[in-house]
């Protein structure tokens, strides 16, 4: 593991246990060459996806472009980080098992926007503007409108 502070290679394991999720290994790490300390993270990986996008281009799927784009949505929402991190694990998990190697962009971004809908509406509405390109008020209005109990929306 090379250290993030002088690029040195020869990293030693201080400590090592189990995330709360049990989805990946925290290690703590110390640099020989100039003592610096950082976390990384293990996670399991079942197989190597591939992003196919709406215009046909593919790209390795980036588990860390995923976790940015779902961090931005929840930004300033008061959502624990643990929540975030168990949610992020099994969007994952259900990409990867589910028997294709080749994950098409759109089910990626429906699975999120599940995901995100179980955890905060304010999310939700923030991903889905990006992911189904709202072009301006109208387009929030209608979606936000969508999501009303039929109930709430007579008044």
């Amino acid at each position: 593991m090379r250290c993030p502070f002088c690029g040195g290679t020869d990293t030693q394991v201080k400590d090592s246990r189990p995330t709360e999720d049990h989805g990946s290994i925290r290690r703590r790490r110390l640099c020989s060459a100039c003592g610096g300390r950082f976390t990384t993270y293990e996670r399991v990986q079942l197989r190597d996806l591939v992003v196919v996008k709406t215009s046909g281009r593919r790209e390795d799927f980036d588990r860390d472009k995923l976790e940015r784009s779902i961090r931005i949505a929840l930004r300033k929402r008061p959502i624990e980080a643990e929540r975030v991190n168990k949610m992020l694990t099994g969007i994952v998990r259900r990409l990867e098992s589910s028997g294709e190697s080749d994950v098409p962009s759109t089910l990626i971004g429906e699975t999120v926007m599940d995901a995100l809908s179980r955890i905060d509406t304010v999310a939700f509405v923030r991903f889905a503007s990006v992911y189904m390109n709202f072009q301006g008020a109208n387009d929030f209005e209608s979606f936000v409108t969508a999501l009303r109990p039929k109930d709430s929306a007579e008044g």
